[in-house]
């Protein structure tokens, strides 16, 4: 396999663990693009595929990856006085205010707590479409849902998987002075300005550079668990570690609000839908956008470096401390998890804490390799973050998603190694 691209000098570890795992794990295309103040170290890509269509210019889902672009474009308003964190969503949106939602705050939403985790009804891709969504077709049927919280006292935390870029994208384009959408925005905004391929919502002509996501099988997984490293598992955790994680998730589900929810977008009890393009036209922020993974790092390198990139500014100082304040932690999934009133997680090293007096596989395995980091994942691989403290801005980029890597550790082993790097 040919492993295109290149590293800086002193960078060459990153570029040995991305042609040893392109060798060794179960993948399919991969990007991985690595920023350091405003020098781009690290430009990785490679198929295992032979794709020949493969390049460090694809565009591939990114899945809740996408949940930071969302944050950031969220922040920018906030920079231009249109939004406040504190106020309610039916100031802005006075028809959501119903259902038990009335007190809902900008804030709760982007931090998974407006209670609103799955909808009754499923969104055809079409109605998620720019002209559909400006026609209020999703926004109408966002009024009518009852927010519903998991049992218990603190409990309010539940992950907003696909829901939270929704109604962001609601509020988003009723105070736009333009009343743009998040996906128009993004684009005029964010990916024209900065040259960067981020987006939610293709255009008919950037369909031709998709490049499919495949999930790997269970039963693959499970039997790949079950093989030491030493004799070549394909796959990041054994079946132990994996089977750890699960069951918390799985026990953390059983409390939640979506079960037995219907599905969230028609089609998608095959991931394969996902592929379409229909689905990619569509602007489902929270786990839809397309991007690569160099648009991905550059847009981290700016928010690395504080929300400037040589001489343009994305957010003022202040709408960027504002982003990241204000960070609560509360149990997610299972795993506990900070996020800020921008909406963006923080990554630290986790507290012993419980009945147990330690940290569980899951909070271990989501913070532990990536502290000092902020922002998000995607399911089954992706990772889009940046590193203040080392100025690091940080894309990867995977078509082989592999669901059982809950915390994304394939990608976080990159992570670890730059900062390793860096002394």
């Amino acid at each position: 396999m040919k492993i295109e691209g290149q590293v800086a000098a002193g960078f060459e570890p990153v570029k040995a663990l991305f042609e040893r795992n392109m060798n060794s794990l179960v993948e399919r295309n991969a990007q991985l693009s690595i920023y350091v103040g405003e020098e781009r170290v690290v430009d990785l890509w490679a198929s295992a595929i032979d794709d020949t269509q493969f390049t460090a210019d694809s565009l591939v889902n990114v899945f809740s990856s996408g949940k930071s672009l969302e944050a950031i474009t969220m922040a920018m308003l906030y920079d231009r006085g249109v939004l406040d964190y504190n106020a309610r969503i039916a100031d802005y949106w006075p028809e959501y205010a119903s259902h038990g939602k009335e007190g809902t705050r900008i804030a709760d939403l982007m931090r998974h707590e407006a209670g609103l985790a799955a909808f009754d009804t499923t969104i055809n891709p079409v109605d998620l479409h720019t002209a559909n969504l400006q026609a209020n077709t999703v926004g109408a049927l966002i009024e009518r849902q009852s927010a519903q919280f998991r049992e218990g006292a603190g409990n309010q935390r539940e992950y907003h998987a696909i829901t939270r870029g929704w109604i962001a994208n609601e509020v988003f384009r009723r105070v736009e002075p333009q009343g743009r959408t998040m996906g128009q925005f993004l684009r005029d905004e964010v990916s024209s300005v900065f040259d960067i391929d981020v987006h939610i919502g293709l255009q008919d002509a950037e369909l031709e550079r998709m490049s499919d996501v495949v999930m790997l099988g269970f039963g693959y997984q499970f039997v790949q668990g079950l093989v030491p490293r030493r004799l070549g598992r394909k796959t990041e955790l054994n079946l132990a570690q994996t089977s750890a994680k699960l069951w918390r998730l799985l026990k953390g589900r059983k409390s939640g609000t979506t079960t037995g929810a219907p599905t969230p977008l028609t089609g998608l009890q095959k991931l394969s839908v996902i592929n379409t393009a229909q689905v990619a036209k569509a602007e489902i922020p929270s786990a839809g956008a397309r991007c690569s993974a160099r648009g991905l790092s550059k847009l981290a390198a700016v928010m690395a470096n504080g929300g400037r990139f040589g001489d343009q500014q994305l957010l003022s100082e202040a709408a960027y401390t504002a982003l990241h304040a204000e960070p609560v932690v509360r149990d997610m999934m299972s795993m506990e998890t900070t996020f800020t009133q921008g909406g963006v997680a923080t990554f630290s090293t986790p507290e012993p804490g419980g009945a147990a007096g330690r940290v569980g596989p899951m909070t271990a395995g989501l913070n532990e390799g990536r502290e000092g980091f902020y922002g998000w994942m995607g399911l089954g691989g992706s990772i889009f973050q940046w590193h203040p403290e080392h100025k690091i801005g940080f894309g990867y980029v995977p078509t082989s998603l592999n669901i059982l890597d809950i915390v994304n550790e394939r990608g976080k082993a990159y992570q670890a190694e730059v900062v390793k790097c860096l002394g």
